[in-house]
C-alpha cells in the first residue's frame, strides 16, 4: 500500500464511508498552516520528518491541507519553536519537547528523561499506557495539542576531547547537553549547556565548551564533530529513546474537521515511524565510516554510568517534592519502565545479545 493510499484510509477514507459525498466537500475546506522545525535543514532526518508529514496532509486531503514547512531560524530560532506555537505565530511546531524544561522539567518526558525508556517501549507508553494523554494533559497549559511525530533511537553518548575514565573527569567539564541530563551532570560538577544544533561545530571547535552530544553517527558524521573531537562515547543515558513531537496550537486544533485531525494524526503517525527507520538503516554506515577515519569509541566507564544513574534518581525525587505535574507523571513513566524491563530481559535482551554474540563472532 503507498502512503497516499495509506493515509486517506487512516484518515479521510473513514470518514467518507460514514457521510455523502455534499457533507464531505463542506468538511474538506482549505487550509493554510505554517509549520516551524527545531532542526536545520542539513539534518534530512530529524528535518525530513516535518517534510514527510506535510505531504502526506497534503496528498490525502488532494492539496486542500497546506503545512508550509520552515527550518530553524527561518521564522523563530529551534529553541523557540514551541513559544511560536504557544502565542499563535505559527499553527505549528516539531520540535524536542526537552528542550523546554527551563519552563517546566516536565517537559522532559515527552522526548526523554536519564535512563528511562528506549524508543520501542516509549511508543508503548505514548499510544497505549497512556502517557501521550498526560503529556497533552500538561501541554494544555501552554496551549499546545501534541503528535509523536518521529524518534532517533538510543542515542550516542556524544564527543569528547578528551576522555572520560573516572567520576572525576566529569568535573568541569563543560557540555552541550539536551533537556534534564544536564542538571545530572551538574551534580557530578559538570557544566551545561544548552545550544541548538546549528551552532555545536563552533563551539566545540574553539573550545568554548570541551564535549557535545547530538544524536548518532548519521548526523554527527554531517555536523563534522569528529574533526574537531576525537573521542565517541556510548550510550547516551539521558536518550534511550529521544522522541519528537508535532505541537499544534490548541485553538487551531479545534478549528479542524474531525476528517483532517484523522489525517494529521495518521500522517504523524507515519512520521514517527519513519524518521527512526531512516536512522536504524543509515547509522551503520556512518558508524563505520567514522571509526575508519580515526573517530575513537568509547563506552562509558561503569562507574560514570552508575553515579550518573544515582544522582538521576536523586534529581527526579528533588523535583517531584514541589512540582505535582513532574510527580504525576513521573510515577506513571517509572510503573511503566518497571513492567517494560521485566518483560524486555525475557525475550528482547536475550534474542539480542545473542545475535550480536553470533553476528560478531562471524566478523
Amino acid at each position: 500500500m503507498k502512503r497516499r493510499q495509506f493515509i486517506k484510509v487512516a484518515g479521510a477514507g473513514l470518514a467518507a464511508g460514514a457521510v455523502a459525498s455534499p457533507a464531505i466537500a463542506q468538511s474538506s475546506p482549505e487550509v493554510k498552516w505554517r509549520l516551524t522545525s527545531s532542526f536545520p535543514k542539513s539534518l534530512d532526518t530529524i528535518y525530513g520528518a516535518a517534510e514527510v508529514f506535510s505531504k502526506l496532509v497534503s496528498e490525502a486531503t488532494d492539496g486542500k491541507f497546506q503545512i508550509q514547512v520552515f527550518a530553524a531560524g527561518e521564522i523563530v530560532p529551534g529553541l523557540q519553536a514551541a513559544d511560536a506555537v504557544q502565542n499563535g505565530t505559527v499553527e505549528s511546531c516539531h520540535t524536542a519537547s526537552y528542550y523546554y524544561v527551563g519552563k517546566d522539567p516536565t517537559f522532559a518526558f515527552g522526548t526523554a528523561v536519564p535512563f528511562g525508556l528506549n524508543s520501542r517501549q516509549e511508543n508503548a507508553w505514548f499510544y497505549h499506557g497512556g502517557g501521550q494523554d498526560l503529556l497533552n494533559e500538561f501541554y494544555k497549559k501552554y496551549n499546545i495539542y501534541s503528535l509523536p511525530g518521529g524518534n532517533t533511537g538510543t542515542q550516542m553518548g556524544g564527543w569528547f576531547r578528551k576522555e572520560v575514565k573516572t567520576v572525576a573527569d566529569l568535573n568541569g567539564l563543560k557540555m552541550r547537553i539536551g533537556g534534564l541530563a544536564g542538571r545530572v551532570l551538574q551534580k557530578l560538577g559538570s557544566v551545561p549547556q544548552q545550544i541548538a544544533g546549528g551552532d555545536i561545530y563552533p563551539a566545540l571547535e574553539k573550545g568554548t565548551i570541551d564535549a557535545a552530544e547530538w544524536v548518532g553517527p548519521f548526523d554527527d558524521e554531517k555536523l563534522g564533530f569528529n574533526k574537531v573531537a576525537p573521542f565517541y562515547y556510548y550510550p547516551g543515558w539521558w536518550e534511550g529513546g529521544a522522541a519528537l513531537h508535532f505541537f499544534i496550537n490548541q485553538a487551531k486544533w479545534a478549528e479542524l474537521p474531525k476528517n483532517y485531525q484523522a489525517i494529521v494524526t495518521a500522517a504523524a503517525g507515519y512520521a514517527n515511524v519513519d524518521m527512526q527507520a531512516k536512522y536504524d538503516a543509515r547509522n551503520p554506515g556512518a558508524l563505520r565510516r567514522l571509526a575508519q577515519g580515526g573517530a575513537q569509541l568509547r563506552p562509558f566507564p561503569l562507574e560514570v554510568m552508575e553515579a550518573c544513574n544515582k544522582a538521576a534518581n536523586e534529581l527526579y525525587t528533588e523535583i517531584a517534592k514541589d512540582n505535582a505535574d513532574f510527580k504525576k507523571i513521573l510515577d506513571a513513566y517509572m510503573n511503566f519502565r518497571g513492567d517494560q524491563y521485566l518483560w524486555w530481559r525475557v525475550a528482547e535482551a536475550n534474542f539480542d545479545n545473542f545475535m550480536i554474540r553470533a553476528t560478531s563472532a562471524r566478523g
